[in-house]
């Protein structure tokens, strides 16, 4: 990715690295701990029960990545996640949603299952999860949302002692009507505190939010003018206030104000095709990547809100269409896209 300002020849870095999975790549993240900088997780969609999920590093002397261990799993998983544990403090854990929630521990001898998580204790039927978000302050806290219109909040006991043997485990908070139709997705809010406040998207086109202190009530932030499903939605990492989301085929991203409900305070338009993926830059209020069937990805600078957004900072484009991006947390000047079975990762 690179915008038209002057580069010091000294330095030359590569901007680009690229991985080749064995299968087409949907879910995809960045590792968070400090001591794994170029590690991600990525997950296989191959329409079948048996899918995989790869961790990959790079190799920071040769400038290849590597495939370090890769684990069955059921179905294409909808999102991976690290454990946001920014000082190590924790176990290495991942989890992945699809059928049910996971956790997962991952160590030099491999991958196991920590524990899978079921709400559906008492009937046959599964509802598939289509996301689920782990809550940065708490990170014994995740939230899933599912095709049967709840969300479900889950206590982790992971134990921060790192020698201890006995599995990470996990109960049922809360689980909520969000929505009159399927929930696509979830994200808590670094808002009043971080802890208890989330917000959904969903089928029937609304933005709502939540506070786990007073969940006899939400608030819709948005709807969709034409009541169509939103797919995603994420918060500004540094603005509680805002966060971004998109309607499904759309080639437009709305950016909200929550103390503006209903109205949008910018449109992004940029995009040819539809949109399939959105992330705030983790060190700046007034950055968001985006990414879609088009092939590109697009940085867009938002602090001229509420004057419109005509055109983004910087642009790339893929050799397929783009339907993953992840914007590194411990390292800020690096975006992951996944593209057919392509991982690649960008120096911004």
């Amino acid at each position: 990715m690179s915008s038209t300002s002057g580069n010091n020849p000294q330095t030359k870095r590569k901007e680009i690295y690229k991985y080749e999975a064995p299968w087409m790549v949907y879910a995809m993240n960045w590792s968070i701990r400090p001591d794994k900088r170029f590690r991600l997780a990525l997950g296989s969609f191959v329409e079948e029960y048996n899918n995989k999920v790869q961790i990959v590093s790079l190799d920071e002397d040769t400038s290849e990545f590597l495939a370090r261990s890769t684990f069955d799993h059921p179905y294409p998983t909808t999102k991976v996640m690290w454990i946001p544990d920014t000082k190590g403090a924790f176990p290495d854990l991942l989890a992945t949603s699809g059928d049910y929630l996971r956790v997962w521990q991952t160590g030099d001898s491999g991958t196991r299952l920590e524990c899978l998580l079921n709400n559906n204790k008492n009937s046959d039927f599964c509802a598939p999860l289509t996301s689920f978000d782990w809550n940065e302050i708490d990170p014994n806290l995740i939230g899933t949302s599912s095709i049967d219109t709840t969300c479900t909040i889950w206590g982790l006991e992971t134990g921060q002692a790192i020698g201890r043997t006995n599995p990470v485990s996990g109960h049922v908070r809360t689980q909520l009507i969000a929505h009159d139709k399927e929930v696509y997705d979830i994200a808590f809010s670094r808002g009043g505190g971080g802890r208890d406040m989330f917000a959904s998207v969903g089928a029937d086109g609304s933005v709502r939010m939540f506070d786990l202190r007073h969940l006899e009530h939400s608030t819709i932030i948005y709807e969709d003018p034409q009541h169509h499903s939103l797919l995603r939605l994420a918060w500004n990492k540094q603005d509680p206030n805002y966060l971004a989301t998109f309607a499904i085929d759309s080639m437009e991203i709305v950016i909200l104000d929550v103390r503006i409900p209903c109205t949008p305070v910018a449109r992004l338009n940029n995009h040819r095709s539809g949109v399939n993926g959105i992330a705030w830059a983790p060190h700046s209020a007034c950055h968001i990547c985006t990414a879609g069937d088009d092939r590109q990805a697009l940085i867009w600078d938002i602090q001229q809100m509420p004057r419109a957004i005509e055109d983004p900072i910087l642009a790339y484009t893929a050799e397929g269409e783009i339907n993953q991006v992840q914007w590194s947390t411990t390292q800020p000047d690096w975006i992951a896209i996944c593209f057919n079975n392509f991982l690649e990762i960008l120096r911004v």
